[in-house]
């Protein structure tokens, strides 16, 4: 049988390393995406114990011109790809008062969290449609409750996660007469490299209450998810946005 193959950028660490290791558990091929020139940290072996074939591509996915290599690096590596998962991103540059957000910062974040990701997505589309299907095929964007959460003090990051939800909307809109499962999953509180700066404060959060499960996610819980859906066994909830975060998004009074 020929194993699926799956591509996950920002793979190297934190929720992307999860994704990648879940897939690899779960029967996929991986190719890593990430900014390093080389992986590190043991990453090719963690995937390879998995009885997994790794294959890695340094890609900034904000040079768009940059796609075209990542996608033939995937079908170079594995003739194929059955799954992408849209994992790169970045935090607020700079975290303060909305009216003191900077042009410049506003770009970055939009061009690497936003449209870095949507021109990928298309890329790999095209990739998937240009070859016959012979397993489950999947989209699955990794958001946060940010997209629907406020946080004035980081509305950049807000507004491109905002962006990236109604992008998969109409991309499940658009492939799901080819078959192809497109998805949003939208993380809360997780510990992770990114959070580690803040963590004194979310635990502080955490203990009065603002995420009801009274504990922080780990990025096992959404490797898990993402594993799930690139099954093919929830096809047909193609367009759906899974929460993964202890009911913190649910409005309450």
């Amino acid at each position: 049988m020929i194993r699926p193959a799956a591509i996950v950028t920002g793979g190297a660490r934190g929720i992307g390393l999860a994704c990648a290791e879940a897939l690899a558990d779960a029967g996929f091929n991986i190719l890593v995406a990430d900014l390093a020139e080389k992986p590190a940290g043991g990453l090719p072996e963690k995937i390879i114990a998995r009885a997994a074939k790794f294959a890695y591509h340094r890609c900034d996915i904000a040079d768009l011109a940059g796609h075209a290599a990542l996608v033939d690096a995937a079908m170079d590596a594995f003739g194929r790809i059955d799954c992408l998962v849209n994992n790169a991103g970045i935090g607020a540059v700079v975290r303060g008062d909305l009216l003191e957000l900077k042009p410049e910062n506003f770009d970055r974040t939009l061009d690497i969290n936003l449209r870095g990701t949507v021109f990928l997505s298309q890329a790999v589309a095209k990739a998937m449609l240009a070859t016959p299907a012979t397993a489950a095929r999947s989209i699955i964007t990794i958001t946060s409750v940010s997209a629907e959460m406020a946080s004035p003090e980081r509305a950049d990051y807000c507004i491109s996660k905002a962006g990236l939800s109604m992008w998969v909307k109409n991309l499940a809109l658009r492939l799901a007469p080819e078959n192809i499962g497109v998805f949003e999953v939208r993380p809360g509180i997780i510990r992770t490299d990114m959070t580690a700066g803040v963590s004194a404060k979310y635990d502080a959060l955490i203990d009065g209450g603002l995420v009801p499960a009274k504990r922080w996610g780990e990025a096992a819980e959404i490797g898990a998810v993402v594993a799930a859906l690139a099954s093919g066994k929830f096809g047909f909830s193609t367009g759906s946005v899974i929460n993964v975060d202890g009911a913190l998004s649910v409005p309450r009074l």
